[in-house]
């Protein structure tokens, strides 16, 4: 078997099998392709049915001197991946990679808002400009749906189900999923679509878009993360924030309020409960109250 077959059916199954997005099933294809660059700079011939565990475990120390610790835990669990694949389909049996270990890294913890924060925030909006209500009615919708930016910018029209209190909403992978959507972020979205939207001249392709820029074309992603940026500039917020800091925010105000963890999972539409275990961060003095309030002998 060739690399170049391997990977093309591992993309194969990563697409159909287990639903990833192309930019999920790119960076798996260069992990491998990083490991082939080191094979070819080696003059190593082997296959991915041949390779030994000794060949892989230089290529792991060489490019330790290369990236950095998280980086290097990263391509280790794509190759393990890859040859978990080839096991699976009987191609190998065993996975060279499984007894190497990955660099222990530390949890990166987000950065997250205060409600009062992202009131300064929101209070930076100027509504006098035609943009100043869509772009309330976006931070709005980030945080009070905790959604993706990705999710933000193809939400449709069609996917608002106001009368029933939710929003269906496109995840990775193209999962779907309903989210809960308070009245506050509907009347903001209201206002726009009713002020400001109505009043556009929208592009053929665009009609269900919900937020569009001036040319009436979806917005992009770029354009998100500077609206964020420049209303965060005005508010002296220092801190790193980003269009995710709102969707972080979401996650740990709900906990903080007493929200259950899988509840939170089946609203950012995580597919392990272990990713939405990182807003456990929360602070001491909250769980205090927890253990005060409901343990037996508090």
């Amino acid at each position: 078997m060739k690399w170049s077959h391997a990977i093309k059916d591992y993309e194969h199954y990563l697409r159909i099998e287990r639903g990833l997005s192309d930019n999920s099933i790119i960076n798996y294809s260069l992990d491998i392709q990083r490991l082939i660059k080191f094979l070819e700079e080696n003059d190593v011939k082997t296959t991915p049915i041949s390779i030994e565990k000794n060949i892989l475990q230089q290529f792991i120390y060489e490019t330790a001197k290369l990236v950095n610790a998280r980086s290097q835990a990263r391509i280790i669990s794509g190759l393990k991946s890859f040859f978990n694949y080839l096991v699976f389909e009987d191609y190998r049996e065993t996975n060279p990679m499984e007894l190497i270990e990955a660099p222990k890294i530390g949890r990166k913890l987000p950065d997250t808002l205060s409600l009062e924060e992202i009131d300064v925030i929101i209070a930076q909006i100027d509504l006098s400009k035609p943009e100043g209500e869509r772009n309330r009615a976006i931070i709005e919708t980030l945080y009070g749906c905790g959604l993706r930016v990705s999710e933000l910018i193809e939400l449709k029209l069609s996917n608002l189900f106001f009368d029933e209190g939710f929003i269906s909403v496109t995840g990775k992978g193209d999962k779907q999923r309903f989210v809960p959507i308070g009245e506050t972020t509907q009347k903001f979205i209201n206002l726009y679509t009713d002020e400001i939207r109505n009043h556009l001249t929208i592009q053929k392709g665009h009609e269900d878009t919900l937020f569009l820029n001036r040319r009436g074309k979806q917005l992009t992603r770029a354009m998100i993360f500077t609206i964020v940026k420049q209303l965060v500039e005005k508010a002296g917020i220092h801190k790193s924030i980003s269009p995710h800091t709102f969707r972080h925010s979401f996650a740990t105000h709900l906990l903080e309020n007493g929200a259950d963890l899988r509840a939170i999972q089946l609203m950012l539409g995580h597919e392990s409960i272990t990713t939405t275990e990182i807003y456990m961060h929360i602070d001491r003095t909250h769980l205090s109250e927890v253990i005060n309030s409901f343990h037996p002998r508090r």
